[in-house]
Parts: structure tokens; sequence; C-alpha cells
């Protein structure tokens, strides 16, 4: 089936955050947003005929997670990443944010010190600190060779000897600056971890959505690493289902796995999330392909129309997600007057860098999961207002 990632199937969005919050969050009028990791595609045609045909049974009692579905995540994950998993590893949860939670409590103590990587997802910081917790900032560096960013192992090495933090948070892929960590890399944070007797929390909700390159599961970086991580996973992003509510964590680890179930609890799914994520899982890999290559050509696009429009804007094409990072302090513009410059003047809502747990202050970051009609109107109008500003 050929999918038409052009069309404009936003009629009937204003129930979404996305679409019918963002002037009211943003504090502006007619706002096209650019903003929520969620996509403005059509969920695949599979998944749709799996909600609608369950729909129908007209039964929506409490719902146990079907053994299918659970076998559908591991066919998935073998198949795609060749990481071959039993399924009751898996672990069900309504978001990542949920998975989050329950691994900061079980293994870590109010006052207790957790590592982040930022910039980074606002929430690694916020349930830290919500929790009680201290995050430690390892900050990313980024290479002036080639404008990407790298971890900086010898910091967190030197973060790790001196705050006794135990538990780290990782995002493979990155969520916001869009890079795909090396098997090589991953390897030298595993050998931190397995030396300073850390435990990981790894994010890979993004690890379905690359765009160049190939996605690494920390626990095949390093085996050493199976008995110290729970990975974070959902079909949300891939399969633009957020609303659903569906996510899971694998835990390899027997003992890791009985810490983790006293601190997540029981969760079920509901009769439609377990409908969606199986059909999601069997038969998305055609939805899939195509809309990654939608996306490639939308990266490229946005990096290339800043090249020529706005050149003082500097961004590289993200390997992964479909988010663009983008570094706007060229332009010297106070964060708080930058961000009132582009809700009043350009009329886009975009996520200002300062929620990504520090280090992004200067950067937006743009939601390029849209038609590229939509796309090209939002670089317009951020090109047109930070030129007006800039005496262009």
């Amino acid at each position: 089936m050929k999918y038409n990632f052009d069309e404009d199937v936003t009629g009937n969005v204003q129930d979404t955050i996305k679409w019918g919050e963002a002037d009211a969050l943003f504090g502006g009028e007619d706002l096209l947003p650019l903003w929520i990791a969620d996509m403005d595609f059509q969920a695949p045609k599979p998944v749709i005929d799996a909600l609608i045909k369950r729909a129908e049974a007209g039964l929506f009692m409490y719902t146990a997670m079907p053994e299918s579905t659970l076998e559908a995540v591991a066919s998935w994950l073998s198949e795609r990443h060749g990481w071959a998993i039993e399924t009751d590893w898996i672990r069900f949860a309504p978001g990542v944010i949920a998975l989050l939670e329950a691994s900061v409590r079980a293994f870590t103590a109010p006052g207790d010190r957790v590592i982040v990587q930022p910039p980074v997802y606002g929430p690694f910081g916020s349930v830290v600190s919500a929790l009680g917790r201290e995050a430690v900032h390892n900050p990313l560096k980024q290479n002036p060779a080639n404008g990407k960013y790298e971890m900086d192992l010898a910091d967190l090495e030197r973060k790790l000897r001196e705050t006794g933090a135990r538990l780290l948070i990782l995002c493979s892929p990155h969520n916001p600056v869009g890079r795909v960590w090396t098997k090589e890399e991953l390897a030298g944070l595993a050998e931190l971890c397995v030396r300073f007797d850390v435990t990981v929390v790894s994010d890979e909700i993004h690890a379905d959505l690359v765009l160049t390159g190939k996605h690494c599961p920390l626990v095949l970086a390093d085996p050493r690493m199976a008995e110290r991580t729970v990975v974070c996973l959902a079909p949300s992003k891939t399969f633009n289902i957020a609303g659903l509510q569906s996510a899971f964590a694998i835990v390899p680890d027997d003992r890791l796995r009985t810490v983790f179930d006293k601190a997540l609890g029981k969760k079920e799914p509901n009769p439609l999330s377990a409908a969606a994520m199986e059909a999601a899982y069997r038969e998305g890999q055609e939805w899939l392909a195509q809309c990654l290559d939608y996306l490639r050509g939308n990266a490229r696009f946005a990096v290339e129309y800043l090249a020529e429009h706005l050149p003082q804007a500097r961004c590289v094409v993200p390997e992964a997600t479909y988010l663009l990072w983008v570094d706007l302090r060229p332009f010297g513009i106070p964060a708080k007057s930058l961000k009132t410059l582009l809700v009043q003047e350009a009329k886009v809502a975009v996520s200002d860098g300062s929620i990504f747990v520090g280090e992004g202050e200067g950067f937006i970051r743009i939601n390029l999961a849209s038609r590229r009609a939509r796309v090209e109107e939002g670089l317009r109008r951020i090109a047109a207002a930070l030129g007006s500003a800039n005496g262009g």
C-alpha cells in the first residue's frame, strides 16, 4: 500500500495537545504547531483496522496483555535490532515517563544522585527532582568539526567518581540532538557503568526512527549491561499512536526485574492499546519504511532551507528522530526575547531549548513530522522573523 504523507489530515485535531492547546500554552494566536513530538500523519492502516475491529466487539473490560502481543514485540526486536528477548522480561506501562519514575524509585533513595546527559528530554530532570533525588549533569559536547554531539566520557568518569551516583538515564537515540550512538560509544559508557556499579535506564523510544546509521540496543553493546539495564520502548513515536498510551520496559535480569516490579506495580493495557500495539509490530513495517523515507526528505529539506535562508542558524541533519535541533545563539537574542519573537512575530510553536534540562538556552527544537508544505511554511516564518530582528 502506498501512503501519502503530503496529505493534510489535520482537519479534526482540536482535541489534540499539539494543535488544540498550542495557542494557550505558548501565549499566541493562530500558531503553527511544530513542537510536541507527535506526527501529523495517520497511523498505519493495519493499526486503524485493528482498532475498528476491536471497538466493534463492543466489550471494553479490564484487559490483560495478550501473549500474542508480547510475542509480536519480541519478534520485532529480533528482526529489526537483532535482540533476542524473552517475553517474560516485558513490563507494560502507559508511557515511558511511568517507567522512568519506577526506575528512579526502584534503584535510588531520596537524596541520591542520578546522572543525566543534557541537553536531553525534559522529564529526565523533572522526574529525578520530583522524587527527591539530585540530577548530576554530564553534558554532551559538540564536535566543532561537524556540529555533532558526543558523550563526554572523561567528564562522566569524574562525575561517577566524585558524586557516587549509581543510576544513569540514557537517551538512545538522543532527543533532542538526534544522535544515534554507535556501538563503540555505548561500549565506552558501559565500561564506566560496570566499573562504578551503575544501573542504567535506557530510553530507546526513538530506536525505530533511525534516518542514518543503525541503532544498537545498549545491552548488545556490552553483554554485561544485561544485568544492570532497564530498556524503555514504545510503539507511540514509531507509529504515531502516543494517545493510546502504551509503552514497555525490557528488564533481562531476574534480580533487577524483581526490584523494578515492586516500584512499577501492576500495569495493564486498555483493550485498544493492546490491539494497536500488536498490529503495529506485526504489520507496520511497510508504513514505517515509507514514513522514514519521507522524514529523511524533510530533514534534508529543513537543513538546506535554513542554510539558504537563515545561514546564521546552525544545525545538522539528525541521524534519528523527526526533531531538528537548531542553534540560534549567533543571533545574540536573549532567550526570553527569542521566545516572544517566535510566538508573536513568526507565529510558530516550537520547543524552547531551555526545557531540555539545561545546556539548551538559545536553541529551539523543530518537529519535522508534518507534510513538507507545512514544514516549509514554519521555516519561512522563522527565517522571516529572525531576519527582520537581525536587520535583514
